[in-house]
């Protein structure tokens, strides 16, 4: 008997892998959709692969008639906020219609499950805020501006078809599969660990800090750091949830423990044994002085623990995974 089948888009990319990595081990069949613009074929280990574009109803069309999935996972988006501030086009372009075409796409074959990947970045800026789930949305990017527009579609949707989801807003993502199977691979890479691990190891002359007079305790931006398995696990619990009947939720997905720039790279020294090459530069337009989840709703309504997300253990499954050298291509 076939295991049930999930439509994870952007599954060769960083998280989507990890999450095809947990459905697997769950009994699922991920079936990735992906355009390979930053995503690695290589990723794609855990179930059959669908070269397409959000862009084409007909590639869309065609994988939900050929694997009938029960329930879509939905991942692919540009996700560079640097970017987001110089090419908002590219953006609204992309994630919107994009998105807008899968979910028009999952009605019409009545594939009404959908879970989505959002981001903290629809809070904005919101300086010594703990946020949940009911904090006001108000994104200073066209990253985040485009998330929240994703999720006022899918709002509609629900009212209209019948289509039920559950919205994550998550905060940084970082670490890797603890096995090596998958693993974090941008290029160019702009996440702050993997950068950091770029600087030890060589591969760029140094880490830059982008702005030290934020409102924080030493000036550098704070961040809230989930580790990409308990990321992908917390997919699977919602993926569950929608399956069991229960009504459509949005859930954040943080640990509630803040880290400067400043704490990250000592902890990545003392992770590695290695210290981290870097200079302080201005800020980085459109970034946020503080993101920190305030929420408790994830575990107490799905059971999410996230386990790994100690920032030593991420660091040292990032370090792990990068010493593999990654993908080639």
């Amino acid at each position: 008997m076939t295991s049930a089948r999930v439509l994870v888009t952007g599954g060769a990319g960083y998280i989507g892998s990890h999450a095809c990595k947990v459905l697997a081990a769950r009994g699922y069949e991920p079936v990735t959709f992906d355009n390979l613009s930053t995503g690695w074929a290589q990723a794609v280990k855990f179930g059959p692969f669908v070269q397409g574009d959000l862009m084409d109803r007909a590639a869309l069309a065609a994988a939900f008639a050929e694997y009938q999935p029960v329930a879509v996972m939905h991942f692919a988006a540009f996700s560079q906020v640097g970017e987001a501030m110089v090419e908002p086009g590219k953006y609204w372009r992309n994630n919107v219609l994009g998105s807008l075409n899968l979910v028009e796409a999952a009605v019409e074959a009545g594939c009404l499950d959908l879970v989505f990947s959002s981001t903290c970045a629809t809070y904005g800026e919101q300086d010594g805020v703990l946020l949940t789930e009911d904090s006001v949305q108000q994104p200073i990017n066209a990253y985040g501006s485009s998330k929240r527009a994703i999720e006022e579609i899918l709002r509609d949707f629900r009212a209209a078809h019948g289509l039920r989801t559950v919205i994550f807003r998550y905060f940084n993502v970082a670490g890797a599969d603890p096995e090596g199977e998958v693993g974090e691979c941008h290029r160019p890479e702009t996440h702050l660990i993997p950068v950091m691990l770029e600087a030890i190891d060589g591969q760029r002359p140094e880490l830059v800090v982008h702005g030290t007079d934020y409102p924080t305790p030493d000036g550098t931006c704070v961040r809230d750091y989930v580790h990409v398995m308990d990321l992908a696990e917390a997919h699977v619990l919602g993926l569950d949830w929608l399956r069991a009947g229960h009504e459509s939720r949005v859930f954040n997905l943080g640990t509630g423990a803040g880290f400067t720039v400043r704490e990250v790279i000592s902890h990545a020294r003392a992770a590695t044994g290695h210290k981290v090459p870097h200079r302080e530069g201005p800020r980085r337009e459109g970034d946020a002085a503080s993101l920190v989840s305030g929420s408790q709703r994830a575990l107490s309504e799905l059971g999410w623990d996230p386990t790994r997300s100690s920032l030593k253990t991420m660091i040292k499954d990032a370090w792990t995974w990068h010493r593999t050298g990654g993908y080639s291509g």
